[in-house]
């Protein structure tokens, strides 16, 4: 296997619209959290709205890691608290019924070391979703994409159910002749799964230390295991996944597998191009800690209170080790802090990064 690519500034490709694309990605967030927060009278984030979870555990790093993986947070062994957020892709608060992509956001906190520009607190963050690949090759490629989902917010229910019925059923029918669409499923054609049971993937690059990698967490415990790829059906029950994840936590430990895959090749394996999924032949993923969730209520109040409502998951906050990289995690940057303050400022409860210990 051929080693790891090693990290260099060069390795971006920075294009000369950026600061424009974000600009205006800004403006539709905009659309969205306004419209959100003025139908219902408490704003919410623009993107993955609506929590299923919110759990706590430990994140424990492993002994023994060879050196391409001992870096950035995981040079050196140790556990470390960890929050956990589940949810789906919309900017406004939808019926279980209309089936989107999970995400899983991770808050690992006590991280010692350089911060990236801006970021606050002692955590890092993990962003993720349950698919390998972006839905568009660039920041300009999804503004486009985003204006056409930001005209459908908060607009009729029974509608947006209607048609995400006929999209899964349209998904499903590619899925079984060999076609992946993340496009379909970010409309609301995205199987209607179990989110304990998932894979989850970081889609674009970071720095890893002296190398550049993707990220993945993997459900290893028996009990979850059993739930992949189990659908849920939420006919008449529009927090139907929110209730089977708290029914099924309550009795289970959950274990994952935090896994990294170390770029080998910039040409079979872009830093600039999140839809070009990374072949695990070539680039395989690799185990460098594990997370443990004790059974537990995932829909505690004030847990949800203080993780849901108070704070703020973002790939621009961690470790310098850990740099988000390629154009759409630049163009990240700006609107999940635009987000954070819009959420702020509405609902005058401060966005804060935990105080650790």
């Amino acid at each position: 296997m051929p080693a790891p690519v090693r990290y260099s500034p060069d390795v971006e490709a920075l294009r000369p619209d950026e600061d424009r694309t974000i600009e205006q990605l800004n403006e539709t967030f905009d659309g969205i959290l306004e419209t959100v927060a003025n139908d219902s009278g408490h704003a919410v984030r623009s993107v993955h709205a609506k929590s299923h979870g919110i759990l706590e555990g430990t994140l424990t790093i492993d002994a023994g890691l060879p050196p391409e993986l001992a870096q950035g947070l995981f040079a050196t062994p140790g556990e470390h608290k960890v929050y956990m957020r589940m949810s789906t892709n919309a900017g406004d608060i939808l019926p279980d019924a209309v089936s989107l992509p999970r995400g899983l956001a991770l808050k690992v906190l006590d991280v010692a070391g350089e911060r990236l520009p801006d970021a606050k607190g002692t955590s890092q963050d993990f962003v993720m979703v349950n698919g390998p690949v972006f839905q568009a090759p660039n920041a300009e490629k999804f503004l486009g994409s985003l204006k056409l989902l930001a005209g459908t917010t908060n607009r009729v229910e029974g509608l947006k159910v209607a048609a995400s019925t006929v999209l899964r059923g349209v998904n499903k029918a590619l899925t079984a002749v060999g076609i992946e669409s993340p496009t379909l499923g970010s409309l609301g054609g995205a199987p209607n799964v179990d989110p304990l049971g998932e894979t989850y993937y970081s889609v674009t690059p970071f720095r890893y230390g002296d190398h550049i990698a993707k990220f993945s967490v993997a459900p290893v415990a028996p009990a979850l295991i059993a739930l992949t790829g189990t659908e849920i059906d939420a006919s008449g029950r529009p927090d139907a996944i929110r209730e089977t994840v708290q029914s099924e936590m309550a009795g289970i430990e959950g274990v994952w597998e935090f896994r990294v895959q170390l770029c080998r090749d910039l040409e079979r394996q872009p830093v600039e191009d999140p839809t070009v999924q990374w072949d695990e032949e070539e680039a395989p993923f690799q185990r460098v800690a594990t997370i443990t969730v004790r059974p537990q209520d995932s829909w505690d109040a004030a847990r949800v209170d203080a993780v849901d409502e108070r704070m703020r998951f973002a790939v621009w906050t961690g470790l310098a080790a850990h740099q988000p990289l390629g154009n759409i995690n630049r163009a990240r940057n700006a609107p999940y802090r635009h987000s954070a303050d819009f959420r702020q400022r509405f609902n005058g409860c401060p966005i804060h990064e935990p105080a650790g210990r």
